[in-house]
């Protein structure tokens, strides 16, 4: 078979070995992340009844017409299926423990992403269509291994553990400027669209079965996957993802230069990676795994950056922060905590030529390492202790930078909520109140100011006369921002609170159910609204207009998500 050709006509067992290696090729997760809960369930189920009954129907017979490298859209698997299919396997990971929402993490991976996405834009690899289409949406996982990958759809996904080892903000915008150009080159759908035998559904569930099965401890697991398949087909979808990873590294690049960032950071973080499997071969890099790190892509990218105009150096604290806080939150058992909240031992038994031998940005992620680790020990001396070194080398810090300054207040905002401390949080963050509840100069509002924000009004640290007008205030922040942003779970579970609170039941049961429905729990949703509708037939609400109001948003939101349930459970028993 060719390189780079795919078979015409397409078995289940074929099927699963192309997704084996669109999913290796795109650099997906490990074991731990999908071998849990419902999602293990459903995968298991979908996956045995399609690979052992055959279960996927064939619908149309076929000849595949493979794509050019760059095309916008197939006839197979347009914009619209790519996108239903991404919701479908997002709303999975989104019920998984290692889904992390970690608004600190994701406003700095945000702050990269942003520029990026611009970039592509004005490139013209994401065009209106696709732009307003596409989620392009990157999210966190909680995993120690060096790991990012693509979803259809745009759905970018991060392993904290590729935060924790990124030594610039440079090195961590190339590998989300890789991953955007697998999604707007159409890599991962022109991996599938040959098949046209199986349901959304079944191509989600073969996913996610794929996955766990390629990246589990168990060979015998990945091996029952694909076996018999047809070694020309192994061959043949290797070359051509191969293909796919060069086209990535290409156009990636000029978007992460197009965006401002460094032109080194690219060949940086091959380099880095490269280095770090030889000496650390313990499966602990699959980014690098399903990456093929030759000399010559290694080259290609020294060449590219050696060409390029250099953008000048931004400060690097922010990202150093961000690295702190992601190498602490990948792992929080309490032995590896411990290892982090030693860093602040070495400021007390080395020289102290040795610690100003220390880079700046060491010194700095070593104290907020520990400050964190601290405060999720409850350890609150050691916390207060690694927090004052910190705020300490940020005010020395020959070049200001007030995002590490907010950084570092947001830490110890935390850290003091944590051990009950309410008053002080709301006096550490005091600088910052026009980033929740915003100002007449047009200030913006920022996401972990006003989740952080909500927390404390949540507290029982402060007084009710004094805590009565902040909860006031954070639910009409809250509210405003969820018009806007109406994908953010973690603000409408934060708002259902808050009206709680507030002595609104019908509202926090709309905004409860609202979460639900996004972390992927449309049972719960339902019965969320459900109970919302019996609150306002019982007349116990109260009767403002805006509850009124509510109850026909409740009425509304409760046909739309039965009709959507409905929808897929259709699709489920075509599928099964």
């Amino acid at each position: 078979m060719p390189a780079g050709a795919l078979p015409a006509a397409v078995e289940p067992r074929t099927l699963v070995l192309t997704l084996t290696f669109l999913l290796a090729e795109s650099h997906h997760l490990t074991h731990s992340f999908f071998q849990r809960r419902s999602v293990h369930r459903i995968v298991s189920v979908a996956c045995a009844s399609a690979l052992l009954a055959g279960s996927i129907t064939p619908l149309a017979q076929a000849q595949v017409n493979l794509p050019a490298l760059g095309d916008t859209a197939s006839d197979d698997f347009n914009l619209g299926t790519e996108r239903k299919l991404g919701d479908q396997i997002m709303r999975e990971i989104r019920r998984d423990p290692d889904y992390i929402d970690d608004p600190v993490l994701l406003e700095y991976l945000q702050s990269l992403w942003q520029p990026l996405l611009a970039s592509a834009k004005q490139r013209g690899d994401i065009t209106a269509e696709v732009d307003q289409r596409f989620a392009w949406e990157p999210f966190l996982v909680r995993d120690r291994s060096v790991n990012a990958f693509a979803l259809p759809g745009g759905y970018i996904g991060v392993h904290l553990g590729l935060m924790a080892m990124t030594a610039t903000r440079d090195e961590l915008a190339s590998v989300l400027a890789h991953e955007m150009s697998h999604v707007t080159q159409r890599h991962i759908a022109r991996s599938i669209a040959n098949s046209k035998k199986q349901s959304l559904l079944s191509a989600a569930a073969l996913i996610l079965g794929v996955l766990a099965a390629s990246r589990s401890r168990s060979v015998d697991a990945a091996n029952a996957v694909i076996t018999g398949s047809q070694a020309a087909a192994i061959q043949g979808q290797l070359n051509f993802s191969r293909d796919m990873e060069r086209e990535a590294d290409r156009v990636g690049f000029a978007v992460m230069t197009g965006a401002g960032f460094s032109a080194g950071g690219m060949a940086a973080m091959f380099e880095k990676l490269d280095a770090s499997s030889r000496f650390n071969d313990n499966g602990g890099f699959p980014y690098l795994r399903s990456h093929p790190l030759t000399v010559e892509r290694i080259g290609e990218a020294r060449s590219r950056a050696g060409v390029s105009l250099m953008a000048p150096p931004p400060s690097v604290l922010e990202h150093n922060l961000a690295q702190a806080r992601a190498r602490v939150l990948m792992d929080t058992r309490v032995d590896a905590l411990r290892r982090w909240q030693a860093l602040d031992v070495q400021f007390q038994s080395s020289t102290d030529a040795d610690v100003s031998a220390m880079p700046l940005p060491e010194k700095l992620s070593n104290a907020a390492s520990s400050a964190l680790a601290s405060t999720l020990l409850r350890d609150w001396a050691r916390a207060d202790k690694a927090l004052l070194r910190a705020q300490t080398l940020i005010q020395f810090n020959p070049r200001p930078d007030v995002r590490a300054e907010r950084a570092v207040a947001l830490l110890n905002a935390q850290s003091q909520l944590e051990r009950g401390n309410s008053a002080r949080a709301v006096e550490v963050l005091e600088p910052y109140a026009q980033e929740v509840y915003g100002a007449q100069n047009g200030a913006q509002i920022t996401r972990p100011m006003l989740l952080m924000s909500a927390r404390i009004a949540l507290s029982a640290g402060l007084p009710p006369a004094v805590n009565l007008p902040r909860l006031t205030r954070s639910a009409e922040a809250l509210q405003t921002w969820v018009a806007v942003n109406r994908q953010d779970a973690e603000a409408w579970s934060s708002l259902s609170q808050i009206w709680g609170a507030l002595s609104q039941p019908l509202r926090a049961l709309r905004a409860d159910a609202e979460a639900r429905y996004l972390l992927g729990d449309w049972v719960g949703a339902i019965d969320r609204l459900k109970a919302g509708q019996r609150l306002a037939r019982r007349g116990t609400a109260n009767a403002a207009g805006a509850d009124f109001i509510e109850a026909s948003v409740i009425d509304s939101r409760l046909r739309d998500i039965e009709a959507q349930r409905k929808s897929l459970s259709a699709e489920e028993q075509r599928a099964g």
